[in-house]
């Protein structure tokens, strides 16, 4: 059995539209929100405006938790564990780099993003927009006491909406 792949993400809403940004992770490009891993030390608030930044070149701040989510590639089996916040839009440096598998920082409409369901990495991407839409939010206390989340993981998915 693989490990738990670990990872937060965020909803970034400007306008009736929503941060996505296309990437080439392995092959094909794909729509992904903004994400990555929580690095050693950080707490996954700070995972998020580290990774919007790295991903797109914007600034954001962290906001309600969206939820959590628990997706299984139906070929591999791995499972992904993703911790989704809602994030406040701040700028974008046009100059910065980028991550090298960034093709593309695109706002797209809900709508969009659902017409190209194919094309978006994992079904948890389409899930969080939905339920940021309906005003889901978590408390910030699911979380409490399970940091660092790398060595709670079960317990963080025992709080999972599976996707």
């Amino acid at each position: 059995m693989h490990p738990t792949d670990l990872t937060v993400a965020a909803v970034i809403a400007k306008d009736g539209r929503y941060l996505i940004f296309e990437e080439r992770p392995i092959g094909s490009v794909v729509l992904n929100q903004p994400g990555g891993h929580i690095e050693a030390g950080e707490t996954p608030e700070q995972a998020v405006i580290r990774e919007v930044l790295e991903e797109t070149g914007c600034t954001v701040g962290c906001g309600d938790l969206i939820g959590v989510y628990l997706w299984i590639h139906p070929q591999t089996r791995q499972q992904f564990l993703r911790i989704v916040y809602a994030a406040d839009y701040v700028s974008r440096d046009e100059s910065r780099a980028l991550d090298k598998t960034t093709v593309a920082v695109r706002w797209i409409s809900a709508a969009d993003l659902e017409h190209r369901r194919r094309s978006v990495r994992t079904p948890v991407v389409l899930r969080a927009v939905r339920d940021f839409e309906a005003g889901l939010r978590q408390s910030h206390e699911l979380l409490a006491g399970m940091l660092p989340l790398q060595h709670n993981v079960l317990a963080v998915m025992a709080n999972a909406a599976l996707v």
